[in-house]
């Protein structure tokens, strides 16, 4: 028979070229069957966008271009005429790869049922507390699950060696001893390992809340296993501890609901008509769709010496709508109050008191004398400024009377005669 023919050229070739056909041969039946495989399944889920097996097939892809070959050669390699101790110790490699690829495989599993979740429950919608719930729930326990993943394939490695065997059952039979040691050692990865399981179970936080962090206001972007992004207003990164927001009190501006209450301050004259001010900011709050339509005041919150203090209150359907609403009802107010009542914006005031004005000048300032010897009324001190004009006028005197003189005769142009 023809294929007895071949089977006997293979055995007629030397070792080393057969092992290494074996090999080869293995390896590219495993590369062959994937290939199929996901090209049929692929074709089966091409119209299914969005279903598990969609997500599933993209995130396996990798893992399983790795995972089948080891595999093929798993089975082949028992029956390769290879030396004991060579036969060991591959036989030990392809154990340990076939439990890090396995553990690669059931990590992206993970990750396709994350993204499936993801696609199904998405945050971009108006009312997405249910979305960031369990979006922030999922993400949290897939990347623990990972974790442990890894550290039980580890293990798993470890007993596949017998060298090293007593150190894999050490792994599983002393968790006390190495919870102890490794408490002491990464206590603050542990606590926040901890802490991500509390954040998970609890919820202070979800993806996209809006919170404020050492007074910073911005969003939750991401949470790990052990810190947290926050994404400024900005576009700053605040990379926080994720045992913060256990131990830590911090602002979260969507815990229950995205709406907000937003409140604008005036600081207006005395003589504001603030029946007039309120309907204008229930005109300027209808005219444009950042607010809400559920909550509006106008009241005066406090009066000063100098001033009226107005708080307008507004509502809106999340923080940035409120952020910008809030920007432009100050805007319209102050404007219409620039157009309408401009006497009606603060003013500085102030009394001035008009002295009593006598020929002319202002009175004089007296200040307490001792009284006469006779008894008579003090006289009156007179005033700096009026000793002042009195001096200057007994020293222009003698020059007006001279200008006097010569006036009296007009054809004496060379002065008087010796």
């Amino acid at each position: 028979m023809p294929h007895l023919g071949y089977l006997q050229q293979f055995i007629a070739l030397p070792v080393w070229l057969r092992i290494a056909v074996a090999l080869a041969g293995a390896i590219a039946l495993a590369l062959v069957v994937h290939a199929v495989l996901f090209v049929i399944l692929g074709r089966l889920v091409r119209r299914r966008h969005g279903d598990p097996a969609h997500y599933s097939l993209r995130h396996m892809r990798l893992p399983l271009r790795w995972l089948l070959p080891v595999l093929a050669l798993s089975s082949v390699w028992p029956t390769l005429p290879l030396p004991d101790k060579v036969m060991s110790l591959g036989g030990h490699v392809l154990g340990v790869a076939t439990i890090g690829l396995f553990a690669w495989s059931i990590i992206a599993l993970l990750l396709a049922f994350e993204e499936f979740f993801n696609h199904r429950y998405r945050i971009e919608v108006q009312d997405n507390l249910r979305a960031r719930r369990l979006r922030t729930q999922i993400q949290i326990l897939r990347r623990i699950t990972a974790v442990v993943i890894i550290f039980l394939a580890a293990a798993m490695a470890l007993l596949t060696i017998p060298g090293v065997r007593s150190v894999g059952t050490g792994l599983f039979a002393s968790a006390g001893l190495i919870g102890l040691v490794a408490g002491m050692a990464a206590r603050p990865t542990l606590s926040n390992l901890i802490a991500g399981i509390q954040i998970a179970l609890s919820e202070p936080i979800r993806i996209e809340d809006v919170v404020i962090v050492e007074n910073e206001w911005g969003w939750i972007e991401e949470i790990h296993t052990t810190f947290v992004v926050v994404r400024i207003w900005d576009l700053r990164r605040l990379v926080v501890p994720i045992s913060y927001f256990i131990e830590k009190p911090f602002q979260n501006w969507t815990r229950r609901s995205a709406d907000l209450l937003g409140a604008v301050h005036l600081y207006v004259d005395y003589s504001v008509p603030i029946d007039a001010l309120r309907a204008q900011l229930r005109q300027v709050l209808q005219s444009t769709p950042l607010w809400d339509g559920k909550v509006w005041n106008l009241q005066v919150e406090e009066a000063t010496d100098r001033a009226l203090k107005v708080r307008a209150l507004m509502s809106a359907a999340d923080s940035g709508k409120a952020w910008d609403l809030r920007c432009y009802v100050r805007e319209q107010l102050v404007t219409w109050l620039q157009q309408q009542y401009p006497r009606a914006l603060p003013r500085m005031r102030a009394e001035i008191e008009q002295l009593q004005l006598e020929n002319g000048r202002p009175e004089p300032q007296a200040t307490s004398a001792a009284p006469e010897p006779n008894g008579s009324r003090p006289r009156p001190v007179p005033s700096q400024q009026a000793k002042g004009e009195a001096q200057l006028e007994r020293e222009l005197k003698p020059v007006a009377d001279e200008s006097g003189k010569g006036s009296k005769d007009p054809g004496n142009v060379s002065g008087p005669s010796r």
